[in-house]
């Protein structure tokens, strides 16, 4: 399967993602130019981290007109693989294509650290070789990343399995201490109801090499080319 990396103005997770790909997974990997109108040829995409357009207006929201975006919704329509991180989380819920929004962080401070993840839903593309409950490191740096939904569409993500990713303490317990940035109910990713597209605040191309201090972000991409594998 081959890769491909949308590169907005402001983008600053794309060389780490491009790194990873190629050098650590060896997998085919390019970049997508936010001008581009197709994303042929690729069978995943990867929105990255940063300030795309300098996060004007707010994150994500000029991102979301860049020419490739229309591309990126006829390709996610159509079942192709599509995450988002951080910023490109933002860009994914300004586009229609997730759930939600992401504000200012609780307090209004920005936050860079390590945080602890809990899986919630393993049956996704993108969890394969995670299981229920598992406890992941991942680093991540926004000062967006306070997820929102209303009660009722907080039950549907719920009822439907879309909450991919909470936030916890060590013990694996949501909690609002380890809560970095005042997200409903803990939420750190969720994915859309064909569970084809994956939106998550924390960086895991940052966590996948032992010299970063984790490498927990790996099994995200690995389960992604297990899935691929799977299918074909």
């Amino acid at each position: 399967m081959k890769f491909g990396v949308i590169v907005f103005p402001g983008s600053s997770g794309d060389l780490d993602l491009y790194h990873l790909i190629k050098d650590v997974l060896e997998a085919p990997v390019d970049y997508i130019w936010h001008e581009d109108t197709s994303v042929q040829g690729f069978d995943c995409l990867i929105l990255p981290g940063g300030s795309s357009y300098g996060s004007y207006l707010r994150g994500g929201a000029l991102a979301r007109h860049s020419p490739v975006m229309a591309a990126v919704t006829a390709f996610a329509h159509r079942g192709g693989l599509v995450l988002g991180i951080a910023d490109g989380f933002q860009v994914l819920t300004e586009a229609g294509l997730l759930p939600g929004a992401l504000y200012t962080n609780a307090g209004g401070r920005f936050h860079c650290h390590s945080t602890t993840l809990r899986v919630e839903n393993p049956d996704t593309p993108f969890t394969r070789n995670l299981h229920r409950n598992q406890l992941l490191s991942i680093p991540f740096a926004h000062g967006e990343g306070n997820y929102f939904v209303d009660p009722a569409t907080l039950q549907q993500l719920e009822e439907n399995g879309q909450i991919v990713f909470r936030y916890a303490d060590e013990r694996g317990q949501p909690s609002m201490e380890a809560n970095p940035n005042g997200s409903v109910s803990n939420i750190a990713g969720v994915c859309n109801k064909t569970r084809n597209v994956l939106g998550m605040m924390p960086q895991p191309e940052r966590a996948g090499e032992a010299v970063l201090g984790s490498t927990d972000g790996l099994a995200i991409f690995l389960s992604i080319l297990k899935y691929w594998e799977g299918r074909q």
